[in-house]
């Protein structure tokens, strides 16, 4: 996946700073901190997310198109404006027939802890 820079102090709109890439993943930072970052990322249609763990929590908002997000083996179909959250350490696998874009926020656990 090509991850690209966002520039700071600088207005967008986030479906138009990533553009879609025929069978590719395409990720660019809007925001790189020690307890976390945010992205905005874009699949080209038939681009899949091999299945993969990570060890922060992430929550994963669809802002264009729609994708099947498989979270330890239970299947669940986003489309615009609906979100996930994904667990730490969970198993998870993304899978499309058709290019979307998202908003992917991962939180770094074991940093200040808010209940």
């Amino acid at each position: 996946m090509k991850t690209l820079e966002l520039e700071k102090s600088k207005a967008f709109i986030v479906i138009k700073i990533i553009e879609y890439v025929p069978d590719l993943g395409v990720s660019k930072t809007i925001i790189r901190k020690t307890n976390g970052n945010v992205s905005a990322v874009s699949f080209g249609s038939g681009c899949n997310l091999d299945e993969k763990t990570s060890p922060f929590d992430t929550l994963i908002q669809v802002i264009e198109g729609r994708a099947e997000f498989i979270v330890n083996g239970n299947s669940t179909m986003l489309k615009t404006g609906q979100s996930i959250m994904i667990p730490a350490h969970s198993e998870t696998q993304v899978k499309s027939r058709f290019s979307f874009k998202m908003i992917s926020t991962v939180i770094k656990s074991g940093c200040m802890e808010v209940n």
